[in-house]
């Protein structure tokens, strides 16, 4: 086929994609699958290969996406059942003062949420929010939107959130890269659509505690965890991960301590490293049954399974554009664009977003779409890791009412949808083009 007529093949699938997700209101996994099969047959694909193409997608994103992202579940599953997330915000609290609460809910964010699903984290720490707001009469913006944002960045751009790990994968990028970009643009995103923007939209809108949302605060069975121990587990992934990056960079191939490094800093080694500590130390060492912590762990798994389908889907349809040779036209047409890739990612996934509201879903095929290119342009190490990280921020902005976070925060803060554009879209917009600024500002330096 002619290089015009396999890209209106492509453009014929992202339309149909969004089509199936947003008016035909169909799976998302179930869409990615059926619009990556029409679009191999449509581009001339032997019907076998078509199969084949779907395959190997699945099997090679799901080889590493399944592992990292469900033994991060169990890991966050814990921390969420033994009380961790609170035990982070009171000590946080105390630490920085009442005054400078919101800083503290921002900061509790984004530690809690590298471990634990962006709502969950929410749910858990709103009555904090509710808390304060009765006992200062300010508005529940003021503590919310900082809480928000920290809980938001890291879902979007910290591995081992599913996002940023699903992207990295499809775009073959180290994690140590993104882990390390993810926390420069999300510190400066966090801070301005956090504190800076919640003290002024706490001032402009006052929002009130709803009245079917007086919740009781929750009791633990247990004493709560301690914050060292807390902090410390979360941390030993990340560390790892980074120790390995970092040793690729810094000693010759064939040393000792590389080696090491490298193993210990797999993804996979450092996440089950974590996730038996978290068993032992915040399960049977604080007094439940090993039954009861398998319990916990198979619970963790049930929304895992969504986002690893999902994000399998994904692969399916990047391997597709690849086999046909669709995804060697788009590569050429945009490698003659003027725009560079990193711009190009961050408008794709901003785009996909913006029309169907999943986050999830916009990553995977911004990711999918942009992948030829960065094959054709020849990017590598480091830039890999600023393509996720403007993926991520594309597809982060601007959230609205086709969101179901954009719901949530409506319903625990019971605003109006004008209140809830004013405030939470206006917030992620902020951490979107923060995010992308940064590590545009970085490319040039790499």
């Amino acid at each position: 086929m002619s290089g015009s007529t396999l890209i209106m093949v492509a453009l014929a699938g992202i339309f149909l994609l969004l089509f199936l997700v947003i008016r035909t209101k169909l799976h998302a996994f179930v869409a990615l699958l059926l619009v990556s099969l029409l679009v191999g047959i449509a581009a001339g694909m032997p019907l076998n290969e078509v199969i084949t193409s779907i395959q190997n997608g699945m099997g090679g994103t799901l080889g590493f996406v399944a592992v990292v992202v469900g033994l991060g579940a169990m890991f966050g599953k814990m921390l969420e059942v033994s009380g961790g997330a609170e035990r982070l915000a009171s000590t946080m609290i105390s630490k920085f003062g009442e005054d400078k609460a919101p800083w503290a809910l921002g900061v509790t964010g984004f530690i809690v949420a590298i471990p634990v699903f962006f709502d969950v984290g929410f749910i858990i720490l709103v009555p904090i929010v509710y808390g304060l707001a009765r006992k200062t009469g300010k508005s529940l913006l003021h503590y919310g939107i900082p809480l928000l944002a920290g809980l938001a960045v890291t879902h979007s751009f910290i591995p081992p959130t599913p996002g940023p790990i699903a992207v990295a994968e499809l775009v073959g990028a180290e994690l140590g890269w993104v882990i390390l970009f993810g926390v420069l643009a999300g510190i400066p995103a966090m801070i301005l659509a956090g504190p800076v923007f919640g003290r002024f939209i706490g001032k402009k809108i006052h929002v009130l505690i709803p009245d079917y949302m007086e919740l009781e605060k929750k009791e633990y069975d247990k004493e709560l965890p301690s914050f060292a121990m807390i902090t410390s587990l979360i941390s030993i992934p990340l560390v790892l991960i980074l120790l390995n990056t970092l040793s690729a960079v810094l000693l010759e191939e064939g040393n000792m301590v590389r080696e090491i490094l490298t193993f210990l800093g797999h993804p996979f080694v450092a996440l089950t490293i974590a996730t038996l500590l978290t068993f032992y130390l915040l399960g049977t060492k604080r007094g439940y049954s090993r039954q009861e912590v398998q319990d916990i762990a198979t619970k963790a798994l049930e929304p895992a399974g969504i986002i690893i389908l999902v994000t399998g889907a994904g692969g399916v349809f990047k391997q597709v554009l690849i086999d046909s040779g669709v995804g060697a036209v788009l590569g050429d047409m945009m490698g003659d664009s003027s725009l560079p890739p990193i711009v190009l990612a961050f408008l794709i996934a901003a785009a996909v977003r913006v029309a169907q509201g999943s986050a999830t879903v916009a990553m995977v095929t911004a990711a999918g779409l942009i992948t030829p290119l960065l094959e054709i342009v020849g990017m590598t190490g480091p830039a890999l890791g600023l393509i996720v990280i403007a993926i991520a921020s594309g597809a982060t902005v601007l959230s609205h009412v086709n969101d179901s976070g954009f719901w949530l925060v409506n319903r625990y803060f019971g605003m109006d949808v004008k209140d809830t554009l004013k405030s939470w879209t206006v917030m992620e917009t902020i951490i979107g083009l923060t995010g992308f600024v940064v590590v545009l500002i970085i490319s040039f330096f790499i």
